[in-house]
Parts: structure tokens; sequence; C-alpha cells
């Protein structure tokens, strides 16, 4: 989110720099006669426009789901319970049998061998393992 923000925060910046500079050519051009008049005004707010539906579709396509799928990924992070069948980023796929703060322990065979994670390394969640 607080990327979001920064990348609007930039674009505002960075589209009125855009304007302020690409109308100053323009005027100069014309021989600095009415803004009315001036031709550039006209195309420097038709590309403006232009870009309106591209940020639109940037956000709708990359911000947006990027942020829901973080926010889907710390709720399934937050949500385990011990005897959940996990996988990890790594591709290893045990029962949780302990879960302390950050770090939750796996049972990844029959031969009980465990492994302790970060809850971070958890990428999925499948189905309640009954003993």
């Amino acid at each position: 989110m607080k990327l979001a923000k920064g990348l609007y925060k930039a674009l505002i910046v960075s589209l009125a720099v855009a304007m302020l500079l690409g109308a100053a050519p323009f005027a100069l051009a014309e021989g600095g006669g009415d803004p009315a008049e001036t031709p550039g005004m006209l195309t420097m707010f038709s590309s403006l426009f232009m870009f309106i539906p591209l940020i639109a579709v940037f956000y709708f396509l990359i911000i947006r789901p990027e942020s829901k799928r973080k926010k889907a990924a710390a709720k399934l992070r937050d949500d385990l319970i011990v005897s959940d069948e996990v996988t990890t980023v790594g591709g290893i796929v045990g029962k949780v049998v302990q879960i302390k703060d950050d770090k939750i322990t796996i049972e990844t065979s029959a031969e009980r061998t465990r492994i302790t994670v970060l809850r971070g390394a958890i990428s999925s969640k499948g189905e309640k393992i009954s003993d």
C-alpha cells in the first residue's frame, strides 16, 4: 500500500513537471500570445488524457492484484493451526506440529522428520490432517 501511494505521488509530480515543461516551448514558439490560442496546450492536454486510462489499466492489472495476493498470503500464514498440511516456498510438504511466533515446525515424513521454518516460508495450505 505504501508503494502504491509513493507511485501516485511520483506520478502526480512528474505529470505536473511535464505540464510545466511541455507548455513552455509551445508558448515560446508562438511568440507568447494568448494561451487559449496556443495549439500546444491542446496537444498537451490530449496527451495527458491518454495517460489517465493507461494509469487506470496499470493499477487494475498490476498494483491491485498484487496487493490482494499479499493480503491473502498474510491471512493464510496467520490462520495456520497445528495439524494443517502446508507447502513451503522450497517445495517441502508437511504437517504443522508446533507454532511459535514466527517459527513453524513441520513434520515431513512417516519417519517423523521435523523441520523448523519461518512463517514467511509457507506458500500454501492443504486440508486438515486427522490422526
